[in-house]
């Protein structure tokens, strides 16, 4: 059969279509790398007869341009309505320009780059083939999402991405009506996809809903939660995984890329990297290209046999929870994409439809794609050179911090050891990988996994340290009270970008850790007033062994604080706080690092001949209530001070003082927290100055409940 294949004649090869229809399932593989090897050699004739050549559309060689090259395209595209009429050239030539377009966008702000350069192509493909906004597409966690926004009418806007009264930089409904769903965690557009589905059937609408979801999204547990009930729903819905081998996010070690973690990861990698499978499809979509309408019946018999046959079970891992799986799809060829989503959408069959797209992250940009991160996450740079301006610090991160001081607890305990959800350098657990390579566990974006497996190390006598960030440990809370707290099993709790966070705005901002954990009858919760102080609670966390304990620390540089001899903390009385400034009438009784801004809020009125006691209580729970007592008997007034959200330190002290009845005498007692509001994206000082935190704002409170509101006034301007 494949030699007379070999002649190339409409009708035999139709002939031959026929046979293969209705072959039995039990062909053998043999016989289909036969049919592969023949039918490539009479494509590649056919190709060279009609003399077809396919271009590159970038070159991966030297150096990137200095300046933006110009975009006449792009310059026509305000929405996608103006993208209908574009031929296939020239939407390639789109691609091009909205890639290098974003490149200098971002040089000029930083962002999440590397995602977005990945996803040029697909954006493009799926605002021609969709009609947005009334076609939902959800982008998920974000970072894919630069390209859509360009798109969709805010390309004026992108000099203000992440910025004061700027672009956010993930999808935000009240930014515009073409971002259907706000994204800045993950794994959440497959669920919210999926409840839009059904909500559109119950209201009798014939709408299109498109789950975009990828960058590591896929490893959450709710990802598979929702594709399991899709299939059982069996609403009409297109979830399309952007597979950019990116299931762990890329915060590479020291030695590079660190490789993406979990079995779901080897089995997409299966799933691209069959070499029968791959050349099945290609050869079907070359004669159906070649010889039109009748090969299709040909390249859905030459699919089915490559899925029950090649790939086996591998892909039937979505067809299994109910999904009709299309793929692998090279994510990068705008031909492939239109084909396959137009096909889709002009199914009428209802039920979910998942489509495997493959990319590169990073694609378009040499230096992105080189790079360990792929450029996941960039300050501005150069776009000539790929350069980052990363300013100098005098001092180190927090987060650098934490894991030298985990490090260093990990040199003389051999049971520490470290889990992260997918952040390894985010947490600054890559540093601590690289000493202890057996002792730090990547869970991937599975913070609830990550909670429980920590529980599963300590019953088992280890340390774990479980390094999440304050607003992903949200995603985890029940695993926190339940499968820890209640249990009382010492797992730590290392929460990194507490409190405002800049750039990344109010889905990011840790807020609220202190109000959830120290609810939690057995938790011990603690925060540094600076580095020294976070060296010696990591030192307090490993030597608790007899319940949780966790402590909190913002993103950003420590203050200079003299680091503990050869970086090794000593492990702090539990519950017990310290006065830093002794002074009279008033007691500033500051949590974690805003005790920084008590101490400035004290020298700025020192001016206005006040003296202020400055407290830094350390502990949370349990609350030192001796400093408290003192504080309360010798002073007049007490204002407690905690970047955290309402129901936090400060509701703590104030349940303590009236319990205690200090609040039933002339004790004056005021809190200040985070506003009742979320605060957006911005610079980490206008933040500040929003959420009334700053060493002004403490000084003119401290004015006011004095009385003096006139030198209030002049301090605030």
């Amino acid at each position: 059969m494949a030699t007379t294949m070999a002649m190339a004649s409409p009708a035999v090869i139709q002939s031959n279509a026929n046979q293969l229809t209705s072959m039995p399932s039990a062909l053998s593989s043999r016989s289909l790398r036969y049919q592969i090897k023949h039918t490539k050699l009479e494509l590649e004739k056919l190709g060279r007869r009609v003399g077809k050549v396919h271009a590159a559309a970038l070159s991966d060689q030297g150096e990137y341009y200095s300046e933006k090259p110009p975009t006449p395209l792009l310059d026509t595209i305000n929405y996608p309505i103006h993208m209908k009429n574009l031929s296939i050239r020239e939407l390639k030539q789109l691609s091009n320009e909205l890639r290098s377009d974003m490149i200098f966008e971002v040089a000029r702000t930083g962002g999440h780059l590397g995602s977005s350069l990945g996803v040029v192509e697909l954006t493009v493909a799926l605002h021609y083939v969709f009609d947005a906004p009334e076609d939902k597409i959800l982008w998920d966690v974000g970072h894919q999402a630069y390209p859509h926004k360009i798109l969709t009418g805010r390309r004026d806007k992108m000099p203000t991405l992440r910025q004061t009264n700027g672009l956010s930089g993930f999808t935000k409904r009240s930014e515009s009506e073409y971002d259907c769903f706000g994204a800045g965690h993950s794994s959440t557009s497959i669920s919210a996809g999926l409840g839009m589905a059904v909500g559109r059937d119950l209201k009798g609408r014939n709408n299109h809903v498109i789950s975009v979801i990828g960058d590591g999204a896929m490893t959450a547990g709710q990802a598979f939660e929702a594709m399991n009930n899709a299939g059982y729903l069996d609403s009409n819905m297109i979830v399309i995984l952007n597979d950019n081998k990116q299931v762990s996010l890329p915060t590479a070690n020291l030695d590079g890329p660190i490789p993406p973690v979990g079995a779901l990861s080897s089995a997409l990698s299966k799933l691209q990297s069959s070499k029968p499978l791959r050349e099945l499809r290609e050869v079907a979509k070359g004669v159906t290209k070649q010889l039109g309408a009748p090969m299709h019946e040909l390249a859905a018999k030459v699919d089915e046999y490559a899925r029950g046959m090649i790939s086996g079970s591998r892909s039937t891992l979505f067809e299994e929870l109910g999904l009709y799986y299309i793929g692998p799809v090279d994510g990068h060829n705008i031909d492939d994409l239109l084909t396959i989503l137009q096909d889709v959408k002009a199914t009428h069959t209802t039920g979910p439809v998942l489509i495997h797209v493959v990319t590169e992250k990073g694609r378009g940009y040499p230096y992105a794609e080189r790079a360990a991160d792929k450029y996941h996450g960039v300050a501005k740079f150069d776009p000539a050179t790929g350069k980052q301006f990363k300013g100098k610090a005098p001092t180190q991160t927090y987060t650098t911090y934490f894991a030298e001081a985990l490090i260093s607890e990990a040199d003389i305990d051999n049971n520490v050891v470290a889990i992260h959800a997918a952040m390894g350098g985010g947490t600054g657990l890559n540093m601590f990988s690289k000493r202890f390579p057996s002792r730090c566990f990547d869970v991937g974006i599975a913070e609830q996994h990550a909670v429980t497996f920590a529980a599963g190390l300590a019953c088992e006598g280890l340390k774990p340290f479980c390094a999440i960030y304050s607003s992903f440990l949200q995603r985890a809370y029940d695993q926190v009270i339940h499968d820890v707290d209640l249990q009382k099993l010492p797992v730590r709790f290392a929460m990194d970008r507490a409190g405002l966070v800049g750039a990344d705005g109010p889905t990011h901002c840790g807020a609220f850790d202190v109000t959830y954990l120290a609810c939690l009858p057995n938790m011990v919760v603690m925060a540094p007033s600076d580095e020294a102080e976070l060296f010696h609670m990591v030192a307090t966390a490993a030597a608790i062994d007899d319940r949780p304990s966790c402590f909190r620390f913002p993103r950003g540089n420590g203050v200079g604080a003299r680091l503990p001899p050869g970086n090794k903390g000593v492990p702090l009385e539990v519950g017990k706080g310290r006065i830093l400034l002794e002074g009279d009438r008033v007691a500033l009784l500051g949590y974690g690092t805003v005790v920084q801004n008590c101490l400035a809020a004290s020298a700025l009125l020192e001016e206005q001949g006040l003296s202020l006691t400055v407290a830094d209580a350390r502990f949370c729970k349990p609350l030192d209530r001796d400093l408290i007592r003192s504080l309360a008997r010798e002073h007049e007034v007490i204002i407690t001070v905690e970047e955290g959200t309402i129901g936090g330190f400060g509701s703590h002290v104030a349940h303590f003082l009236a319990l205690d009845g200090f609040l039933d005498g002339k004790l004056k007692w005021r809190p200040m927290v985070l506003p009742d509001h979320y605060i957006e994206h911005g610079a980490p000082n206008d933040q500040m100055v929003e959420a009334g935190l700053t060493a002004s704002h403490i000084a003119a409170s401290v004015l006011n409940i004095l009385g003096r509101t006139r030198e209030a006034l002049q301090v605030m301007s």
